[in-house]
């Protein structure tokens, strides 16, 4: 690729105009890692307001082999959207128009740049419902989401971000616009190019516009917090309840290291004594709801609990949601860095997994904190590192992974759930998806954009 300079950023802001282009340093800061540890710096940065700015910009980018990494809220946690070989980094969060919310067909459009949260609580408002739900929903964007597929804790009973995109726009690299799907929601007509770009980490082209399924909006919800005092009943008791013919809108596990670190943040009080956490959250008709939550609750007690809180509606629900948010931060406050691990593991491989990380934490010495969506088998496995800056640290912890993605592997997960691979973790994809697959994968990246110019460097 051809390397920027004055005279090619003179003529982007030319095509573009001087208010879409920046090479200001605490912008280009801004623009050069995400909550990853990863940094590079773009020559410039691009702040498209349209599809028509997009696909000007790529026919530029693809005329002079300039690289374009797209960037959205910027809060994922592989490196996805740093700019490793430089180039420009494309913003599109000026993209954050809802085009229409239409109950009528089930659907919402939306810019990329729309907030997830500020689309939830659209549509919520009038009766409907936008399910995928990751943790980092007050933050992340739409099309953030679409390019890791992003998942979230009501993953079990509703999917994940593919599950609800029905049509894109999207910009190839050479500046083509593509509409797919739309509006329907049966759509068999040709390839499933709608799941080729969801999930491919901005590196086949870009959304410019999403069509969205909605669903109407459960009228109640109820949940309940229980206490475990070991990690293992906890376990069981997921299975137990998918077992007895429930399906939760969530089921969210934590163990002991993550709970002491949320105590130290949060209180003591907050949580009682144990050393597991199990979230059941259901959602439906009010008294379908308030008869399973009291089948519930009788359960979770023959199966160990020894303290259970039950949420018999919105509010409380919300409240217990948000001390659930509130681990990340937890795990942050203990002053190690934490290496976010979405593996993803067989339902019933989760005692194990949790076994396994409590040996590579005496094997290493690095802590590890187990949290996630049990429903789905989505245990983020933190490793909790200090002094990761020092080589020899940073080394030890690269091992570590490596022994915790091999036992996944081993296992039946893959290394990762909701987060992609980005930079932080291309090193394993073959390990992850074999020869043949990551062979398929340089031919669909060849085929749509022969040049590499769209968010080079990673996974491929």
């Amino acid at each position: 690729m051809n390397a920027p300079n004055a005279d090619w950023i003179d003529r982007l802001v030319s095509l573009l105009g001087k208010e879409k282009v920046s090479t200001s340093a605490e912008l280009i800061a801004t623009h050069s890692t995400d909550k990853w540890d990863a940094s590079h710096p773009p020559e410039a940065v691009v702040f498209a307001e349209s599809t028509a700015d997009v696909a000007a910009l790529m026919r530029f980018a693809s005329e002079h082999e300039i690289p374009v990494t797209t960037r959205g809220a910027g809060v994922g946690y592989v490196g996805g959207c740093v700019p490793i070989r430089g180039g420009i980094a494309l913003s599109m969060m000026r993209m954050n128009r809802i085009l229409g919310i239409h109950p009528e067909d089930g659907v919402a459009i939306v810019q990329p740049g729309v907030i997830t949260h500020e689309l939830q609580k659209a549509v919520r408002a009038i009766g409907w419902e936008y399910p995928p739900d990751p943790a980092s929903l007050k933050e992340c964007s739409i099309g953030g989401n679409i390019a890791t597929n992003a998942g979230g804790p009501r993953c079990l009973k509703y999917g994940v971000t593919r599950s609800y995109v029905l049509g894109l726009e999207v910009v190839l690299a050479d500046g083509r616009v593509m509409n797919i799907g739309g509006r329907l929601h049966k759509n068999k007509t040709g390839f499933d190019l709608i799941g080729l770009f969801t999930g491919s980490e901005g590196m086949l082209g870009i959304v410019t516009e999403a069509t969205l399924r909605l669903i109407p909006k459960a009228p109640a919800r109820a949940m309940l917090a229980a206490v475990f005092p070991e990690f293992s009943l906890a376990a069981a008791a997921v299975q137990a309840i998918l077992n007895a013919g429930h399906l939760p809108s969530a089921l969210e596990i934590t163990d002991a290291f993550t709970l002491a670190a949320a105590r130290k943040r949060l209180g003591a009080e907050v949580f009682p004594e144990g050393n597991a956490h199990l979230i059941v959250e259901v959602d439906g008709r009010p008294a379908a709801v308030a008869a399973e939550i009291d089948e519930l609750l009788t359960l979770l007690e023959s199966l160990g609990a020894c303290f259970i809180e039950r949420a018999p509606d919105e509010a409380s629900c919300e409240r217990i949601w948000q001390l659930r948010r509130e681990f990340s931060y937890s795990l942050r406050d203990t002053g190690l860095t934490k290496l976010n691990e979405d593996i993803v593991v067989p339902r019933s491989k989760l005692v194990e997994l949790v076994n396994f990380a409590q040996k590579l934490q005496r094997n290493t010495g690095i802590p590890v904190a187990c949290f996630g969506h049990a429903g789905d088998g989505n245990i983020h496995t933190n490793l909790m590192v200090a002094n990761y800056d020092e080589p020899s640290t940073r080394e030890k912890a690269d091992h570590a992974l490596d022994q915790l993605f091999t036992w996944v592997l081993e296992n039946g997960g893959t290394i990762t759930g909701e987060h992609g691979i980005g930079l932080a973790k291309k090193r394993w994809l073959k390990q992850a998806i074999g020869e043949v697959s990551l062979a398929t994968h340089h031919a669909l990246k060849n085929a749509l954009d022969p040049r590499g110019i769209l968010n080079p460097g990673k996974f491929l």
